[in-house]
This record gives C-alpha cells, sequence and structure tokens, in this order.
C-alpha cells in the first residue's frame, strides 16, 4: 500500500461517532462487575511524571507507588508502566528491577517534536540503552497539516527501527489536528509506519483525550486489524481523571474491539491523576466507605 492510499480521508460521521459515545455512556455495570473494572482500569495506567520540576526522589516514589498503589490492599495489581523524561530512564530502571513493570520514556523532542530526525533517533536509541520498554514519540503536526504525509511516515518508520525490540507508541496530538478526519488519517499512518500503540496526546495540549477522538482511532484499530491481522494498542492520554470515566474508555473499547483488547498490552491510560480516584472508587467498593483523597499518596 502507498501513501496516497493510506492517507486517502476517511468521511467521519461526527454526530454518528458522538451520538455512539453518548448512547454507550448510558450502560450501568453493577457492583461486582463495577470492581473488576476498577480493577483492570488500575493495570492499564501509564503512572507518568513529566514535570520539568522532576529528581530523582520523584521518580523513585513514583516507581514504589507503582508497584503497590495501595498498601492496605496488597493483592491490587500493579500498574503497567512507569513513562518519564529521558534523563530519567536508568533511574527508574533501578527503581523497578524485579518487577514486570514497563519502563516507557518519552522522546523525539516531546511535546513539540521540533526538531531534526537524526536528534529524534539520538534521543530514541539512548533511551532504549538505557533501559526503556516503550518509546512514547511525537508526530510532525506541522508536516502533516501541510499535507507532507510521506514526511510523517517516513519518521515514524524510522523512529520504530530505532527503538529495536521496544515498542513504539505514536502520540498524535489530536488537539491540534483540527478534524476528526485528520485524526483518522494520522491514526492510518502511524500504524501502517509501524506503531504499536497510537496515542491521543501530550497532555501538555488542550483538548487532549475525548472519547470521540479515542472512539475515531479505535475504529481505525478495528479496520487496521480487519486488513492486516496486526493488533495494535491505544492509548488515550490527557484529562482523564475520574474511574467512572476509565470505565466509559473500557466500555468504548470492549464494544469497538472487543475483549482481547482489555488489557494492558493493548489498551492503556495515559493518566496518573486518574489513579488515586481509582483507588478510592476501590476502596469504597470493597468496604462500603470512601476514604478522603489525602488517604492516598500523590506520587
Amino acid at each position: 500500500m502507498n501513501i496516497s492510499d493510506i492517507a486517502k480521508t476517511t468521511p467521519i460521521d461526527e454526530v454518528g461517532v458522538e451520538e455512539r459515545v453518548a448512547r454507550l455512556n448510558s450502560r450501568s455495570i453493577k457492583k461486582e462487575s463495577k470492581v473488576q473494572a476498577l480493577t483492570m482500569a488500575l493495570s492499564m495506567v501509564d503512572l507518568t511524571t513529566l514535570a520539568g520540576m522532576d529528581t530523582p526522589c520523584k521518580v523513585i516514589q513514583l516507581c514504589q507507588k507503582a508497584k503497590k498503589p495501595h498498601a492496605a490492599m496488597p493483592d491490587l495489581p500493579t500498574v503497567a508502566a512507569v513513562c518519564v523524561y529521558p534523563n530519567m530512564v536508568s533511574v527508574a530502571k533501578k527503581a523497578l528491577r524485579g518487577t514486570d513493570i514497563n519502563i516507557a520514556s518519552v522522546a523525539t523532542a516531546f511535546p513539540s517534536g521540533m526538531t531534526t530526525l537524526e536528534a529524534k533517533l539520538e534521543e530514541t536509541k539512548k533511551v532504549v540503552e538505557d533501559g526503556a520498554d516503550e518509546v512514547d514519540m511525537v508526530i510532525s503536526r506541522g508536516e502533516f497539516l501541510k499535507g507532507n504525509y510521506s514526511y510523517v511516515y517516513d519518521e515514524i518508520s524510522a523512529v520504530k527501527e530505532a527503538c529495536g525490540d521496544a515498542h513504539l507508541k505514536v502520540i498524535l496530538e489530536t488537539g491540534e489536528l483540527q478534524t476528526y478526519e485528520n485524526i483518522r488519517k494520522a491514526s492510518d499512518l502511524a500504524m501502517h509506519a509501524g506503531a504499536d500503540f497510537i496515542k491521543t496526546s501530550t497532555g501538555k495540549v488542550k483538548p487532549a483525550a475525548t472519547q470521540p477522538v479515542t472512539l475515531v482511532m479505535l475504529e481505525a484499530i478495528r479496520d487496521y486489524f480487519y486488513d492486516t491481522g496486526r493488533m495494535v494498542g491505544m492509548k488515550p492520554a490527557g484529562g482523564i481523571r475520574k474511574a467512572k470515566q476509565a470505565i466509559q474508555y473500557l466500555v468504548l473499547v470492549k464494544e469497538t474491539l472487543g475483549t482481547d483488547w482489555l488489557t494492558p498490552e493493548y489498551f492503556r491510560f495515559g493518566a496518573s491523576s486518574l489513579t488515586n480516584d481509582l483507588l478510592m472508587q476501590i476502596v469504597k467498593q470493597k468496604t462500603g466507605v470512601y476514604q478522603s483523597a489525602d488517604y492516598f499518596s500523590n506520587d
């Protein structure tokens, strides 16, 4: 398949997308299933710190929370991954030694992506050498919006090659892509170029993840799977703070892609602030009592 075929515009029924999301959100989930859904969502979190004031101590604390989200409930699952800036990968690697928790690192001049391909590839190789299992790259939105689809495709392909055995999550920054048709087109480009995951946002631009945008991307993943037989993961990121939202996203995934995608291998939440609300709701479901948000660590 050539670039012109991949980059063809797929018409999106905006009203239909938003009506489907609203219809799926109207579903109620009973208590036993709710506990299962909350626990599943916790296992899918990429616990993230991407602040300019990050320190090794903060990353180590985050890794401790990743391993034991709530010490009073040791049977809870760990989160899926810890996501950090490139200079903190080695710190996270040491702190997570002996666990199955993945180390993810943003790369390719996150969040803007405004640097040369050579610099992007060098950074990608460095984070993998330092121990990253996953690389979260940003696409060149300016080139995409100019219609330079070959540039975007080739860049993703080159970064994928530089990842070696590490998985590649491709961030579309959907808040800058302007239309559902562009989001669908960027999703198709990323998957055909080798993305293991497609991801909505950096979390630095608003709007970030929304359910309609996520549905458009999930439908792209479904159609790509029908065409190729390859499963690609999905990661909504930014703005998902409440357990109720997380469950709504899980319903979207189940109804669009099926239960095979309801695993951390193929679905993630890029939403660290979500973790405490998930914990609070799990405690409520199991004990009948709400704990204050202050009861859970912020790191």
